[in-house]
C-alpha cells in the first residue's frame, strides 16, 4: 500500500463520517419539527375541546387561596372567642404528636 493510497482511505473515511454525520443532523431537525408540529396539534385539540388548562389551574388557585384565607379566618375567630378550648386542643395536639414521634 502506498503513501497515495493511505492518504486517499483516509479522505474516503472522513467523507463517509461527514455524510453520517449530516444525515444524522437531518434526522434529529426533522424529529424536532414533527415534535413541535405535534404540540401545535395537541394545543389545537385542546382548544377546541374547550380546555384551557392554564386558565382552570389559576381559578382553581384562586379558590383554594379564597378557602384558605376564609379557614384562617375562622380559627382566628374561634381561638379569639374561646381561648381556653383552644389552648386545651393545643396541648392535646402536641401532646399526640410528642407520643407518635418519640415511638421509635
Amino acid at each position: 500500500m502506498t503513501a497515495a493510497d493511505i492518504d486517499t482511505a483516509g479522505k474516503t473515511g472522513k467523507a463517509e463520517k461527514q455524510q453520517e454525520f449530516d444525515s444524522g443532523k437531518e434526522a434529529v431537525l426533522a424529529a424536532y419539527n414533527n415534535l413541535m408540529e405535534a404540540q401545535t396539534h395537541f394545543r389545537q385539540a385542546a382548544e377546541a375541546a374547550g380546555l384551557d388548562l392554564k386558565h382552570d389551574a389559576a381559578e382553581q388557585l384562586l379558590k383554594g387561596k379564597g378557602k384558605a384565607e376564609e379557614l384562617g379566618q375562622q380559627a382566628s375567630q374561634y381561638v379569639h372567642e374561646k381561648p381556653l378550648a383552644s389552648l386545651g386542643m393545643a396541648f392535646v395536639a402536641g401532646l399526640l404528636i410528642a407520643q407518635l414521634t418519640s415511638r421509635n
